[in-house]
């Protein structure tokens, strides 16, 4: 049940970007000469998700959120549409040209 609570807060609170954190003091008496290495790629922490205050709170949230998701659902279903129709046309112009697939 946890999937639809990680999306949606995915969805409308994208990760914060974080400066990388500054190089390590390294004192003047340090005499061995250690190998440099490239820094490590700085991850930000994920966002934390505050649970709702309330039920009607929540119900709200996932309303809205599954109207988002209904509409994406519907912009999927016209590409599919319009991809299929496609394919019907190129596959009608090559059996006019003889060349079936």
């Amino acid at each position: 049940m946890w999937h639809w609570w990680h999306r949606f807060w995915r969805r409308w609170y994208p990760y914060m970007i974080y400066p990388p954190s500054p190089p390590p003091y390294q004192s003047q008496q340090q005499q061995t000469q250690q190998p440099t290495y490239p820094p490590y790629p700085y991850y930000p922490p994920p966002p934390l998700y505050p649970p709702p205050l309330t039920p009607e709170e929540e119900l709200a949230m996932l309303e809205d959120y599954k109207k988002v998701l209904e509409e994406d659902l519907k912009e999927i279903q016209e590409d599919i549409q319009s991809i299929e129709k496609r394919i019907n046309e190129l596959r009608e112009y090559l059996r006019k040209q003889g060349r079936q697939p």
